[in-house]
């Protein structure tokens, strides 16, 4: 089973809400899952998404292809599509994503570059999901403490 983050364990026994490994996944492959799209899935079908790989390019075209069959089984219509970036900021050790830093600055932190550089890529995914303003950031903090940065 995949581990998942100490900030997540809230809802991770239910999978009530995406995970961090799927939505790191979902940006790998390029789909839009909404949430009613979650729910509508089986504790099951969840699973199956946490645990299925999707790293390289033909996992990531195996996994697209496996959730959009299934979100079509449960709604008659594919979930919506993301643009892929060929090298997702997550990627990128050398420089820190400014609304990371800014982040980080609001709750009083700092990131340095070799911190950043030294997180694995599905931490430095959850810091960027987690400083987005669209999102609700109240894992943060609980993140940065996680992750060993403050």
């Amino acid at each position: 089973m995949t581990d998942f983050f100490e900030f997540e364990s809230d809802f991770v026994d239910s999978l009530r809400c995406i995970p961090m490994i799927v939505r790191m996944k979902l940006d790998t492959c390029g789909v839009k899952l909404k949430l009613n799209h979650w729910y509508q899935f089986s504790e099951a079908e969840r699973k199956t998404l946490v645990n299925l790989p999707c790293t390289t390019e033909q996992e990531s075209q195996e996994y697209r292809q496996y959730l959009q069959q299934k979100v079509i089984e449960k709604t008659g219509k594919p979930a919506g599509e993301l643009a892929i970036d060929s090298q997702p900021a997550w990627e990128v050790v050398e420089n820190i994503p400014v609304e990371v830093s800014n982040k980080a600055a609001e709750t009083g932190r700092k990131i340095t570059q070799q911190q950043w550089a030294d997180l694995t890529n599905i931490q430095r995914f959850a810091l960027i999901k987690l400083s987005r303003s669209s999102h609700e950031n109240k894992n943060f903090l609980p993140a940065l403490q996680e992750f060993n940065l403050i």
